[in-house]
């Protein structure tokens, strides 16, 4: 038996080549003539590691233009078999599609979660998404069955061999288990098809048995694999006993002791997590032992012992203190390697790009390993700040890449009712046409958002947005921020009318009670051709044959309700991946591999990434079905199974001569440990050397925060516009004289710019919205006269609240519970006027007000008073009602919250419409709300010695210095003046005066 390795320090394709050439793998083959190479096949894993490995070939000096015949393990059908020979056997079955499991198992798992034992296992009814999700995952295990080569009957022998063991969930899985996986095979077996993965097998095993017939006394070489699965070592098993067979493994240890060999081997001894694991079972499979394989480029280095040792089985690790290397040694197998440790992935992409640009730049090829396909493209991202396009050798998933964003919004545009948000976001995707021009569209898009949505609330649907239309081109909008003429109303309900046609199919689909997935794919399809028919949209294809493959389903699978389409999108578009296309002058110097992709490769530079547990490797899940027990007992692997593959991966990467670990501190909000592999070679090494590494690294981070840093901060100048006097205002409202106070730039904003800020997109009512129409509901209480004391007046007041509310009908959800908690405060202010009713004369509500100053030029003050009312003294009170809380008694007694204290000075001097002049003996905030303070009057804090007129007084001073120094002088007039202590949000006008700019450089609190 022909049995050799590659150790990880040696390059694996460049040592194969070597071998290939000079006839250490060939078996005394004769090399002479210039076609000799073309009767040498090569079995390797993968696509990419073949094509790498014709470069190879091409690349030595004795290439003489001849390749050999370059397979892969279990290739496709249309690859394999016509090379196969004639020799009787059975066609293999056809190939039952990704998407015709995931809809045949969703019915058979439906059916069981609405079943009395189905819906014990569930702490709420599945959703159609976690349906499909569930489906997939009992896909998953059905190949585990098929690969590790075992039966349902092993599955339900569990519930006889594990009953004692197994709670009644478990129990009741493994009932629908037995029906599932019979029923799944059954079906395959009527419709004559069989999953990929079962395909796999039978090619591996086709290949198995022609090999004798195929190869003959042919060269044939096996490389790369570590045979994890049954088929594959088969066939690996069947090329090594050729008589000029051989098989190549990559990196096993061939310094691994007898006992340690044996306790890979021992099924008790749980070492499905070591690096070592596959290859100790391959070798158990052949009947061999580690001294029977031969290294292949026989060439010791100290990198590959330490990892090896670093990685030894948990019972080793008592040796490490015999087995530590002395310091040359160490600083010999540590040199090339440096450890990125990052605060954030932001971070660790930024300076895994800088390593790799650097490598570049000395002419290195450089390739970049993660699993963590978010990390991949942050990296790309980076990358393409400085023109190096390279893009994740994966793919993107078709549910994330455009087209599948496009639909996305398509889908959000019609479940929520053609919401503004969702609308715009739909009309803005660079892909969406709509059968216009792009610029066209945009330009209507930016006139749909300031004439129609802008501070508006339009009905759910289409419907909705053309009575926004309506009411604005007949005038009646209330006050829309752009002004639309009649031909560009027309324009607009053009684009409804094409919109309303594309997106019919998907809404007709929500008047259903439900729906298979084939009619979602098909009206999704349907909106999409007409939304957007560009073919170049990247992902289009993919997602054109997903609707396509679904088409051909139509009517399968489980039926759901139209509610959550996102998610059901998400669970449908799983496993299709959208492969990027490569241009020709791409770079080949540089790539981004998953794990599967970066094997056998061998760059100048190798950049591990994403070394976080939980990420590399992956979490031990064993999935939904089967505990981790449940699975060993039915004979499969665990599912740390898969954490021997990422370790074998490591320990392959590492060996790489110029290697680089990145891992972060933090992986989205949370905080996140390395990989236990990183933490197993950081113990190994010692304290010493593991920081030495970081340093190393730290070179990287302190490069990649140098980047968007600058070496001197110079402080933004605060805004001092100084526009000429006769453009600033002449009127100023009782609110904006304490702007004026405060931040006279927001009045050089709104009146000499004429600037207003806009209503948030789609914005909700809020807390202000609330307070207004309960000032309304009141106000209009009070100015009909109705006696608080009144039987009647508790239900005049919500009969008022309902006809005030019903603006909000288009959520009536959030009407339904402001309405209701009215109640209370109605009953609250019931309860606070008829406790000074014996005090007051008269009451007014909402009254509109004008003073006019005699100033050097014409001058007025303008505004609204919540309540004014006339009190049996022939004084007045001025009360102002507060959904939020009233300015504080240290703000009042400094003359900072000037509004009241001017109403009462037009009160005084006649400026109240239908109050006639008379002095203010109280001021008084009332406070809106549920809590214990609400409705309980505070009262105006005056300071020590002053009455409510000294401080009418002293504040109209004030404001008169104002005005003249800042509206009636040329005088700059500068933001944030004077600032609201402990204010929480940004004034209206604050980005446009730069405010975080110079308030956060020359070291001002915030307020």
């Amino acid at each position: 038996m022909n049995l050799y390795s590659i150790a990880p320090h040696t390059p694996f394709l460049h040592c194969l080549v070597e071998a290939v050439m000079d006839g250490r793998l060939l078996g005394g083959w004769d090399r002479t003539g210039p076609f000799w190479l073309s009767d040498v096949t090569i079995i390797l894993p993968t696509r990419r590691a073949q094509d790498r490995l014709a470069d190879a070939f091409a690349a030595h000096p004795d290439f003489t233009g001849a390749l050999p015949d370059l397979r892969t393990f279990g290739g496709e059908a249309g690859d394999e078999e016509p090379f196969l020979p004639p020799f009787d056997a059975a066609p293999l079955p056809g190939r039952a599609s990704g998407l015709q499991r995931r809809l045949k198992l969703s019915s058979l798992v439906a059916a069981w979660a609405h079943t009395s034992e189905g819906r014990q296992a569930f702490a709420t009814p599945p959703t159609a998404a976690e349906i499909f999700s569930m489906a997939d995952s009992l896909g998953m295990l059905i190949d585990d069955l098929a690969i590790e080569e075992r039966s349902p009957a092993d599955v339900a022998g569990l519930g006889a061999g594990m009953a004692q063991e197994l709670g009644d969930y478990w129990q009741q899985t493994l009932k629908f288990l037995g029906i599932a996986l019979d029923a799944w095979p059954a079906w395959l077996a009527d419709q004559g098809l069989a999953d990929a993965a079962q395909l796999r097998g039978l090619r591996l095993d086709r290949q198995a048995g022609a090999a004798g017939f195929l190869y003959g006394d042919r060269p044939v070489i096996a490389a790369g694999s570590t045979g994890s699965i049954p088929a594959t070592a088969r066939l690996l098993g069947t090329i090594a006993t050729l008589p000029r067979g051989a098989v190549v493994l990559p990196g096993l240890d061939l310094d691994i002791t007898p006992p340690m060999h044996e306790a890979l081997l021992d099924p008790l001894a749980n070492a499905h997590g070591h690096p070592q694991y596959g290859l100790a079972q391959l070798l158990r499979r052949f009947g061999a032992g580690v001294g029977q394989v031969t290294e292949l480029c026989a060439a010791d280095h100290p990198r590959t012992r330490l990892v090896n040792l670093a990685l030894a089985p948990t019972a080793q690790t008592a040796l490490w203190s015999e087995q530590r290397f002395d310091a040359t040694t160490l600083s010999a197998a540590l040199d090339g390697v440096s450890i990125i440790r990052a605060r954030n992935e932001d971070d660790e992409a930024r300076a895994m790009a800088l390593a790799g640009r650097a490598a570049l730049e000395n002419g290195k090829s450089v390739g970049i390993i993660t699993p963590d396909r978010n990390l991949a493209r942050r990296i790309a991202a980076e990358l393409k700040r400085f023109d190096i396009v390279v893009d994740d050798a994966a793919g993107t998933p078709l549910y994330h890449a455009p087209a599948g964003r496009l639909a996305r919004q398509v889908l959000n545009l019609v479940e929520g009712g053609c919401a503004a948000v969702d609308l715009l976001a739909l009309l803005r995707n660079r892909a969406t046409t709509l059968g216009s021009e792009r610029g066209a569209l945009l330009a209507l898009a930016d006139d749909i958002d300031l004439g129609l949505l802008r501070g508006q609330r339009p009905a759910p649907g289409m419907a909705g947005l053309r009575s926004i239309l309506a009411a604005h081109l007949a005038g009646t909008l209330n006050r829309p921020a752009r002004k639309l003429s009649p031909a560009r109303g027309a324009e607009i309900s053009a684009l409804f009318d094409r919109l309303e046609t594309a997106i019919a199919p998907l809404v007709a689909l929500r008047e259903r009670p439900d729906l298979p997935a084939s009619d979602l794919a098909r009206a999704l399809g349907a909106a999409l051709e007409a939304i957007s028919p560009d073919a170049s949209l990247a992902g289009g294809a993919e997602l054109a044959a997903w609707v396509d493959s679904m088409a051909t389903l139509a009517g399968e699978g489980y039926r759901f309700s139209p509610f959550g389409l996102d998610d059901v999108l998400a669970a449908l578009m799983t496993g299709i991946e959208v492969r990027h296309r490569v241009p020709e002058d791409r770079r080949t110097d540089i790539a981004i591999w998953g794990q599967l992709e970066a094997r056998l490769m061998s760059p100048d530079v190798l950049i591990l990434g994403a070394l976080n547990e939980d990420k590399w490797p992956g979490a031990a899940d064993p999935g939904p079905w089967l505990s981790r027990g449940m699975r060993l007992g039915a004979g499969l692997e665990p599912p740390e199974r898969q954490q021997g593959l990422a370790a074998h991966d490591f320990a392959q990467g590492l060996g790489n001569a110029e290697v680089i670990l990145a891992y972060a501190d933090r992986v989205g909000s949370s905080p996140s440990l390395p990989s236990r592999l990183l933490q197993r070679l950081d113990a190994f090494i010692g304290e010493d050397a593991s920081q030495a590494l970081r340093a190393r690294g730290q070179g990287w981070l302190d490069a990649a925060r140098r980047v968007d840093a600058v070496a001197s901060v110079e402080p933004a100048p605060r805004p001092v516009p100084n526009p000429p006097v006769h453009m600033r205002p002449r009127k100023l409202s009782v609110t904006e004289v304490e702007t004026l106070m405060r931040s006279p730039y927001d009045l050089y904003a709104k009146h000499v710019l004429r600037l207003r800020p806009l209503d948030a997109l789609g914005e909700d009512p809020d807390a202000r919205e609330r307070g207004t129409i309960i000032h309304a509901i009141f106000a209009r209480f009070v100015d009909e006269n109705h006696d608080p004391a009144d039987p009647g007046a508790f239900e005049r007041l919500i009969e008022i609240a309902n006809e005030e509310f019903a603006g909000l009908d288009a959520i009536g959800e959030r009407r339904d519970i402001w309405l209701k908690r009215f109640a209370t405060a109605a009953a609250q202010f019931l309860e606070f006027e008829q406790g000074r009713a014996h005090r007051v004369l008269r009451r007014r509500a909402e009254v509109d007000g004008r003073w006019d100053l005699k100033l050097p030029e014409p001058f007025a003050i303008t505004g609204q008073a919540d309540r004014v009312d006339l009190l049996h003294d022939g004084t007045l009170e001025i009360l102002d009602f507060k959904t939020g809380s009233p300015p504080s008694p240290g703000t009042m007694r400094a003359f900072e919250a000037p509004q009241l204290p001017v109403e009462a000075l037009m009160a005084v001097h006649g400026g109240l419409r239908d109050v006639a002049p008379a002095k203010t003996s109280a001021l008084t905030y009332i406070k809106i709300g549920l809590g214990p303070d609400a409705f309980k009057p505070s009262g105006f804090a005056l300071p020590e010695g002053m009455s409510v007129s000294d401080v009418a007084d002293e504040v109209f001073r004030r404001m008169q210095l104002q005005i003249d120094y800042f509206l009636l002088r040329q005088h700059p007039l500068p933001s944030r003046l004077l600032p609201v202590k402990g204010q929480r949000f940004a004034g209206a006008y604050d980005h446009l005066a730069r405010v975080a700019e110079w308030t956060a450089v020359d070291g001002e609190e915030e307020p």
